[in-house]
């Protein structure tokens, strides 16, 4: 009994927020001083990752766990029949997106809090936890690709929304976005055959037509062993990142892990699970809805069944409709490597 009430008085749960200030926001967390700046491009996923170290450090055997809802009176969600079920990290956030909480909570009480997402328990392993005795850890290795390069796709899918026609097709986007981060500084790009075999647009003329129809590049034809074309937008002329880092984003953009489309599936379902990697951090994401259809050039109603035939490729453990603030989270499988392959999309 002494033993329980010791491990009872271990709390399982941690509140970040992101506080404005004049220089960019904050991270504040009651159980660190002082307050972290953070990046505002960057400020969610520093909260997450804030709280999962947090997680690790205060980690406790799962038949100990209790639901902390439960604890506090069960004030985070709606009255429901009561605790049922595992407990499990919840993952939760105000309506404003400043506060961010993470917590143990049985499934019953996960189930009924709002903006509320399940923290796979793969992300706490033993083998990611810090040793207690503070003993030497294993070596880890560094991606070759990772946040910048994400990060740079993602501002560039959103260059593309606006610059290209609304209805632009996914696989002209896809074709769009790899000559924008290859592009040298006159606006000028060479892509080679292996390349567009690789991304299954080899051969599609159309889509070259497309964009100069739309007056965003112009072709000089095929030569062999690339296709040369020249962008006309001037602000692909003048991109404050070097050649280097955006030639990276695109290598990333072509295996966006841990969210590859597996060969075989259409272009508009590799062009969604590219935007939706852009926007995945530590197992999970979240953007509003309307921004997932202006960057897949879907309607909205598409990008929900999208986002089911993605679950249904095992590309996507789950996802939901936060309909409150009209916006889309999910969740990959946890610790799911690169596909291999999978039912083709239509």
């Amino acid at each position: 009994m002494r033993l329980a009430s010791m491990h009872a008085a271990v709390q399982r749960t941690w509140t970040v927020e992101l506080r404005p200030q004049p220089g960019g926001p904050a991270l504040a967390c009651p159980r660190c001083t002082p307050h972290h700046p953070v990046q505002a491009a960057s400020a969610r996923s520093a909260a997450l990752t804030h709280l999962a170290r947090h997680a690790r450090a205060d980690t406790l055997p799962g038949h100990l766990r209790t639901c902390q809802c439960r604890a506090r009176g069960c004030h985070w969600h709606p009255r429901h029949r009561g605790c049922a079920g595992p407990v499990l990290l919840a993952l939760t956030r105000d309506r404003s997106g400043r506060t961010w909480r993470l917590a143990d909570a049985c499934a019953a009480c996960a189930a009924a809090m709002s903006h509320t997402a399940i923290v796979p328990p793969t992300l706490l392993s033993p083998a990611r936890i810090r040793s207690s005795a503070g003993g030497p850890q294993p070596e880890r290795r560094v991606p070759a690709y990772g946040p910048p390069e994400q990060q740079r796709v993602r501002e560039m899918l959103t260059y593309l929304a606006v610059a290209l026609p609304r209805f632009s097709s996914p696989a002209a986007r896809l074709l769009a976005l790899q000559c924008a981060l290859r592009a040298d500084g006159r606006g000028r790009v060479r892509l080679p055959h292996g390349l567009l075999r690789s991304m299954r647009l080899h051969g599609r003329a159309e889509l070259w037509s497309e964009l100069e129809h739309a007056g965003w590049l112009r072709c000089s034809g095929p030569r062999r062993p690339h296709v040369e074309a020249r962008l006309l937008d001037a602000d692909m002329h003048s991109q404050t990142s070097g050649r280097g880092t955006r030639a990276r984003a695109a290598h990333w953009a072509l295996n966006s892990v841990p969210l590859v489309a597996p060969r075989g599936m259409s272009p508009t379902v590799q062009l969604n699970a590219l935007i939706l990697a852009a926007h995945t951090s530590d197992g999970f994401g979240s953007a509003e809805l309307d921004v997932l259809a202006r960057l897949g050039s879907q309607s909205q109603q598409q990008v929900e069944d999208l986002l089911d035939q993605l679950v249904r490729c095992r590309l996507l453990a789950s996802w939901q409709h936060l309909r409150e603030h009209d916006e889309i989270a999910w969740r990959l499988l946890p610790e799911r490597g690169v596909p291999s392959s999978a039912t083709p999309g239509r």
